[in-house]
């Protein structure tokens, strides 16, 4: 085989690397052309307010009064506002969170990712005077304890937080999953929770907004979470996904956030 002079040879390498490039550039436009842009209105006080829905999306239906929509109205503090431990300390993983819950969260490390969820399940009950139904099980028997047994009678709000600390102090994330009935991922609706047990931590995080795409039925939700230690609740970002974060769109493949990993089977529901 003869070999080419070496002009011939530089000029070949020149034009083999401007093809990949013009290549490389038109694949970015056409990613580009599919991302779907996000509008997030820092003067939002409220989930809804603040996280707008991707182009061509539309926020799913959902009761007035329901467990979903009271998690979509959900307060978030100011924009820019860091979370905060449960002593006061700010969290340092700064990329982890598009906003915080405006909750007050109690001076003990106590409310960490499972507690979160069954946190913000008792005060949707609480606030809708649904006492009866306001029951945790305890990880030592699986048995549920109930809040009106709790009460006596006193159906006070700071009775009531005094017994979500004692749910803090004896559920966890084993015995969260293990109470709560599992639901197939494409049926996924606001509300429901990605549980692992773990060994010897698992984690949390619960689903609290979704909207979908009329022309294309593409479902995405938002994700929020607390973590160890006892820490605000927070609007997770998308880390796989950035030009849709913090939205995440629904499917059957495992779910990356940005400090846990799930699969589809982890979803359960209240």
């Amino acid at each position: 085989m003869k070999t080419l002079p070496l002009y011939f040879f530089i000029a070949f390498l020149f034009l083999a690397c401007t093809a990949s490039d013009q290549e490389t550039t038109t694949t970015n436009k056409q990613k580009n052309k599919e991302a779907k842009f996000v509008s997030i209105d820092n003067d939002g006080n409220t989930i809804e307010q603040r996280f707008k829905v991707p182009d061509g999306y539309e926020r799913t239906n959902i009761p007035e009064n329901s467990f979903g929509n009271y998690l979509r109205k959900l307060p978030l503090k100011k924009e820019g506002s860091p979370v905060l431990y449960f002593d006061g300390q700010v969290k340092n993983n700064h990329g982890v969170y598009a906003g915080v819950v405006d909750m007050e969260l109690d001076k003990l490390n106590l409310q960490q990712c499972a507690d979160a969820v069954m946190r913000l399940r008792g005060e949707y009950l609480f606030k809708e005077k649904r006492y009866g139904e306001i029951k945790f099980n305890y990880l030592s028997d699986g048995k549920p304890r109930y809040f009106n047994a709790y009460a006596k009678g006193d159906l006070s709000y700071s009775k009531f937080r005094k017994y979500m600390i004692q749910i803090f102090s004896y559920a966890n994330t084993a015995s969260l999953r293990d109470e709560l009935p599992p639901r197939p991922i494409m049926e996924m609706e606001i509300g429901d929770t990605f549980i692992q047990k773990g060994r010897p931590y698992g984690h949390a995080v619960i689903v609290v907004d979704m909207a979908i795409n009329r022309s294309t039925s593409q479902k995405i939700y938002l994700l929020a979470q607390s973590y160890m230690p006892a820490q605000d609740t927070q609007i997770l970002l998308n880390p796989m996904n950035k030009p849709l974060s913090p939205w995440y769109e629904l499917g059957v493949k495992s779910v990356m956030t940005p400090e846990w990993s799930f699969t589809s089977g982890d979803l359960r529901h209240f």
